[in-house]
């Protein structure tokens, strides 16, 4: 018999719909409940590609005796972290307050007014590796919540002290400068491993913000081992485990320092990210294998995680036929009988494939040797007869819920790439995404957070509005099309009605208004993703030098000074913030490109600007042709095409050098500093 999840949408609640735990999603029906007769809430927070988290609901949530306990004695309530980022993050919170770390399953019990009390994150069905059973925590919890009321109350007590003090903003008085982009990356450099590459030992996280932020460290500074760091990180990642070698796309994150043994679950926000950053060191070091590695990983998206209305889904799962990474692990008999005998050695050779295997006896596929000249058409060959084969295999399930975030950061991979390597598949791609979010993801006039089965639903967050506006404005960039900046701007403003706090000088993650939250919560670290005020602030930062708009700025100088002190402290937190402050540094160049997208000799003017990275740069197009050009901008002011022919204006603070017609001449004047 199904419970209360059976008509949610969010593929992780349907898979627990069929639980002999009578959950409840999050909302007033099981909040009335919980006060009503006075149960704590055991909220259990997940996502659908989470491996543990599957784990936990083979051993718990599907055993009838242990969900007789939590029917008995909590009011149960599960949650896509996916869907409610908001509860994640203020729960994740309070979790990481009681026991020094988080992750997911995120197990919290609540009183019925929501606050927490106690939690942590996989409990096993009985006390295993120094782990409590399950049923153990669910006994003691309930007792002490029915004889030791005055403890439940002080714990709450302490942990709220918590949350509320780490959402009030803390400005600095001191002046952003350079020396702390010097201090941050002195850091980094000092936590790099050399050897392997990334940060720190096992387990090892992609860290493609902090990438970025070197990127355009050595841009400005020429430090040599600053772009070091970046193609040792990229190759080795490209070489391991962690990146798919026949399909493309990167999995989670790797359980040892080598990327050798991923989590085998792909998250659509890892690949975009990872995508733009492969993307931006191609363009910086000339380095065949970053474009490589980049296309792939876009046709990987393409392939796998596009709807067919536009949007782009959200991951694939780590578990096939309830076995984690099986989809994509060999045996060396496996690659004998696809590639035959004559080539199955070179193919085993490159891979590293073994009979004793890497991965629980069968082999996680990684770029052992080198390519040789006389070899590589049969390892591209074998790639493509692999991929072949693996295709006709039980596939990870994937979860097609669509979240405005995430396809905002994928819409820029694609829009930057697109014009980038004249890929027109990429180009119509991310226009089909554009499209969507503009006509499915927002309802009178506002954005929602998540989309599926025809059905947008759960008021846009702040991360949901920035990464959406960046994705418009690489749109724009890509097509020239004036009606994606001007969504772009319009969104904006929304924005800042929506999320910013004028008497405080707060950008919050949640909107006015929005329900069921015993704080108001704002995010200041830079995860797997840029949080929603860094992603913000960069926006606000762009589209101030843009529309000519000093309060755009001087609302994102001030989320800056809130963390001013932390930068240089932990740059792996506040990557994205970094990049934010080299923007502002930077007194970065305003570009207005004048003439009609019909035109080649206008395409091959923005083909230029693409190629040229200079990461502190704004585009903005006037096409003459386009009903939706935007005429308001200051940067088109007296500016038109030159003797019937388009042009480029290359500006800082609106004050222009001459203008360009010639693709040589404006290459010369983007790498003018």
């Amino acid at each position: 018999m199904s419970n209360r999840l059976a008509d949610e949408t969010s593929p992780y609640l349907l898979q627990h719909a069929d639980n002999p735990v009578n959950w409840y999603p999050w909302g007033e029906e099981a909040l009335s409940r919980a006060r009503t007769e006075d149960k704590p809430i055991l909220l259990s927070i997940g996502y659908s590609a989470c491996h543990w988290c599957h784990v936990m609901a083979h051993e718990s949530f599907e055993n009838v005796k242990i969900a007789d306990v939590m029917n008995k004695n909590f009011v149960n309530i599960k949650v896509d972290r996916e869907e409610r980022p908001d509860l994640d993050n203020i729960y994740m919170q309070a979790v990481q307050a009681i026991t020094g770390g988080g992750g997911w399953p995120l197990t919290v019990f609540l009183t019925p007014s929501r606050e927490p009390f106690y939690g942590g994150t996989y409990f096993p069905p009985e006390n295993r590796h120094g782990l409590p059973g399950f049923p153990r925590v669910l006994q003691t919890v309930a007792e002490t919540y029915k004889n030791r009321r005055g403890d439940i109350k002080e714990a709450a007590r302490q942990i709220m002290a918590v949350l509320t003090s780490q959402s009030i903003a803390a400005d600095s008085e001191e002046p952003l400068d350079k020396d702390i982009l010097k201090k941050a990356y002195l850091a980094l450099e000092k936590d790099f491993d050399w050897e392997n590459g990334g940060f720190g030992g096992a387990p090892k996280f992609p860290q493609p913000l902090t990438l970025d932020f070197l990127l355009r460290y050595f841009h400005q500074n020429k430090k040599t081992n600053a772009i070091k760091m970046v193609e040792i990180t990229l190759e080795k990642m490209a070489k391991g485990g962690i990146y798919d070698q026949l399909g493309g796309g990167f999995h989670r994150y790797a359980t040892d320092n080598r990327w050798l043994v991923p989590h085998f679950e792909k998250m659509l926000y890892d690949n975009a990210l990872l995508s733009r950053v492969y993307l931006y060191a191609y363009l910086v070091t000339g380095n065949e294998l970053f474009r490589s590695v980049t296309e792939e990983t876009l046709d990987y998206v393409l392939r796998e995680l596009t709807d067919p209305e536009g949007g782009f889904y959200s991951a694939q799962d780590a578990d096939s036929e309830g076995i984690e990474g099986k989809y994509y692990l060999w045996t060396p008999d496996e690659i004998i009988e696809v590639v035959g005998e004559n080539n199955s050695q070179a193919v085993i050779d490159y891979f590293g494939v073994t009979s004793e295997g890497n991965f629980e006896g069968r082999n996680i596929l990684h770029v052992a040797g080198q390519l040789k000249a006389e070899t590589s058409g049969t390892i591209d060959q074998a790639k493509a007869s692999l991929l072949n084969r693996r295709g006709k295999r039980a596939k990870p399930d994937c979860d097609t819920k669509i979240l405005a975030s995430w396809n905002g950061l994928m819409l820029s991979s694609l829009a930057e790439a697109a014009c980038i390597f004249k890929r027109q598949d990429y180009l119509a791609a991310a226009v089909a995404n554009g499209s969507f979010l503009l006509n499915s993801m927002i309802v009178n006039g506002r954005l929602k957070h998540t989309y599926k089965d025809g059905n947008s639903k759960i008021d846009g967050y702040l991360d949901d509005y920035a990464m959406v506006i960046q994705g418009l404005m690489s749109l724009h960039q890509a097509t020239l099309g004036g009606e994606w900046l001007r969504q772009a701007i319009r969104l904006s403003n929304i924005m800042l009605e929506q999320f910013w706090d004028e008497s405080k000088g707060i950008l919050y993650d949640t909107g006015e208004g929005h329900q069921d939250l015993i704080i108001r919560p704002q995010s200041k670290f830079d995860g797997a993703m840029p949080c929603g005020v860094s992603a913000a602030t960069v926006v606000l930062l762009k589209l101030g030098r843009l529309t000519n708009s000093a309060h755009l700025e001087q609302i994102a100088v001030k989320t800056l000074q809130t963390v001013r002190e932390a930068l240089p402290r932990y740059p792996l937190g506040f990557s994205n913030w970094l990049c934010a402050l080299d923007f502002y540094l930077s007194e970065p160049k305003e570009i207005a490109i004048i003439g009609p997208s019909s035109s080649p000799a206008t395409l091959e003017l923005l083909h230029t600007l693409c190629n040229t990275w200079s990461p502190n740069m704004v585009i903005a197009a006037y096409d003459p042709q386009d009903p939706d050009r935007l005429v308001e901008l200051k940067l088109f002011e007296n500016r038109g095409m030159i003797d019937n022919q388009p042009a480029v204006y290359v500006c800082r603070r609106h004050s222009c050098q001459l203008p360009v017609t010639d693709t040589v001449v404006l290459e010369s004047q983007l790498r003018k500093d």
